[in-house]
């Protein structure tokens, strides 16, 4: 008899066990679900910045551009030119000769709740007559909230052959 009430006790803590570790185990698959989802929306928010970047770029349109960049912004293009600051790289807006382009390989690194990498690819078309037609860039942003907004903070191009 004694035998029996043991094996019980002992099935009765191992089924209590077992049933007070099968919350957790959802938890955890909830807030990695939940984490999966935000970084999803936060990639598709930064692919949708990147866009209105590049067309304010083919459209020559400083202001669209400027509303994208954090006022201590640095950026770092192909020319050999160094880095610009957010002035010098509105200015510079009007110069560009991007006559269409093809964004693609997109990465999000979430860096902290107001910050994360993006990394992607731009294939830049050229117009008709332009010497050069095609140009492929890798770039890396930094990309940080402030006051509520996401702003660029850091943009670095690097040719790809």
């Amino acid at each position: 008899m004694r035998r029996y009430l043991t094996l019980a006790l002992s099935l009765l803590a191992a089924s209590a066990w077992l049933f007070a570790r099968q919350p957790a185990a959802k938890t955890v698959s909830t807030a990695q679900s939940s984490e999966a989802a935000s970084a999803a929306g936060l990639q598709k928010l930064f692919e949708a910045k990147i866009k209105d970047e590049w067309e304010a770029l083919k459209n020559k349109d400083k202001k669209a551009y400027g509303d994208l960049l954090a006022d201590d912004y640095q950026g770092v293009e192909v020319d050999g030119k160094g880095e610009r600051s957010k002035l010098q790289a509105i200015n510079e807006v009007v110069d560009g000769n991007v006559f269409n382009y093809t964004l693609w390989g997109y990465k999000m690194i979430p860096l902290a709740p107001d910050a994360a990498f993006v990394i992607y690819e731009v294939t830049m078309q050229f117009p008709p007559k332009a010497q050069v037609r095609y140009s492929r860039v890798y770039i890396t942003e930094l990309w940080v909230k402030r006051a509520g907004e996401w702003k660029e903070l850091h943009y670095q191009e690097t040719h790809v052959k």
